[in-house]
């Protein structure tokens, strides 16, 4: 019977909170495999067997579950009765095709209740194998590595592992409020967020009909991309342009960009009261642009009660860049279109913004009437996987 044997590393640290993470994965594996035919999800000690129904759907099986938070890595496996003899029966008949050059056997016996011990598991079918094909044994850096996990009443074998995607399952770490803004940096930020088990509601806000709607469509090519790891994601997008235009009109110019974010900031917050999501992501960085000083940042903060999550507050451009690039997102985000940031932006923005020169300045406009206005004028999307596009899966660690 072939099944795919998922493990995962952070979860096994969770003590007695272990059960409640295990059921969030199971829930949203479930989700993820849905149409493939998966027969079960079972729990055998210390990983997770999914049960494939048919042979046609395991490669599809794989490709999802690299989209799914909480597994450190995967196995394409076979079920075997728990006897050495079986078990060797089974690799032999199942050994890849080709010369690897040298090969071992790496034994895992989760049940210290089977009477053999690991080392002589690995000697036997070892034997066995070198026997059937002349392979050499290098248990250093082998060709290839065949792998035995021993589970109460039964054992696997398997011909390698996979990368999972890592993090913690989806759901475990609460609701956040992402900020999308179609560049390269607000997807990462958000993802990683998502890693650590949270649900992202995307926010975009946009300058229609000032600019044209190409920074609408890369936000919802980004929010699609993103769903394929929470499987459902709700994008808000919120035309600002008009309120930008009234915002020049009563705010020096140096201290517009501020404002603008602080407002964005407002906006974001109250969406986070209608959703439960407890804190903003944004994609924000010492440094790399001038509303991103440490200065400007604390006062644009200071706009919200919310805590304000910056996962890429100490990255620099080029790391930034290279890790959309291993999550997939940076061919969408360098699509040129016009941000909203780039409108009515003025030439020499304050480096070293002042809270009180902020607020001074708010004094003169109708922040809650904006805020109101922004978001009944916002429009809802929602997105729902599975809907998997082709593509490499994105690697851990971005």
């Amino acid at each position: 019977m072939v099944s795919v044997l998922l493990r995962y590393q952070e979860l096994a640290l969770k003590g007695k909170n272990r059960p409640w993470f295990q059921r969030h994965l199971i829930r949203h594996l479930r989700r993820a495999l849905t149409g493939l035919g998966v027969r079960e999800v079972r729990v055998p000690m210390g990983r997770i067997e999914v049960v494939v129904g048919r042979d046609s759907a395991v490669a599809e099986v794989r490709e999802r579950l690299r989209y799914v938070f909480g597994i450190a890595n995967f196995s394409v496996a076979t079920r075997v009765s728990l006897d050495v003899d079986a078990i060797g029966d089974g690799i032999l008949r199942d050994l890849p095709i080709g010369d690897p050059s040298s090969f071992r056997v790496r034994v895992r016996r989760a049940d210290k209740r089977f009477p053999v011990r690991s080392p002589e598991i690995e000697r036997v079918i070892g034997g066995r194998i070198a026997a059937a094909r002349g392979w050499s044994v290098n248990l250093r850096d082998p060709g290839l590595t065949i792998g035995v996990e021993i589970v109460p009443g039964e054992a696997f074998y398997h011909f390698g592992k996979e990368p999972g995607a890592g993090g913690l399952p989806t759901g475990t770490g609460g609701r956040v409020v992402a900020l999308l803004s179609g560049g390269i940096d607000s997807p990462v930020a958000a993802w990683r967020m998502m890693r650590r088990g949270c649900t992202a509601t995307f926010v975009h806000f946009h300058s229609y009909p000032f600019l044209s709607r190409a920074s609408q469509d890369k936000a919802r090519e980004l929010a699609a991309f993103l769903t394929r790891f929470q499987l459902s994601s709700r994008l808000q997008l919120v035309p600002i342009g008009e309120i930008q235009r009234q915002v020049t009109l009563a705010v020096p110019s140096a201290l517009r960009v501020i404002v603008y974010r602080r407002l964005m900031f407002r906006v974001a917050t109250r969406i986070a009261a209608r959703v439960g999501a407890h804190g903003l992501v944004t994609g924000d960085a010492v440094g790399q642009v001038a509303s991103q000083t440490l200065e400007n940042m604390a006062v644009t903060g200071a706009a919200v009660p919310l805590p304000v999550f910056r996962p890429l507050i100490g990255m620099d451009k080029d790391e930034i860049t290279a890790a959309a690039q291993r999550l997939g997102t940076y061919p969408v985000s360098i699509v040129p279109d016009e941000d909203c940031c780039t409108l009515f932006t003025p030439r020499h923005p304050v480096t070293r913004a002042r809270l009180d020169e902020i607020e001074s300045a708010e004094r003169g406009l109708p922040i809650e009437e904006f805020t109101e206005q922004a978001i009944r004028q916002s429009v809802v999307e929602r997105f729902e996987c599975p809907a998997i596009v082709s593509g490499p899966p994105p690697r851990p660690g971005s």
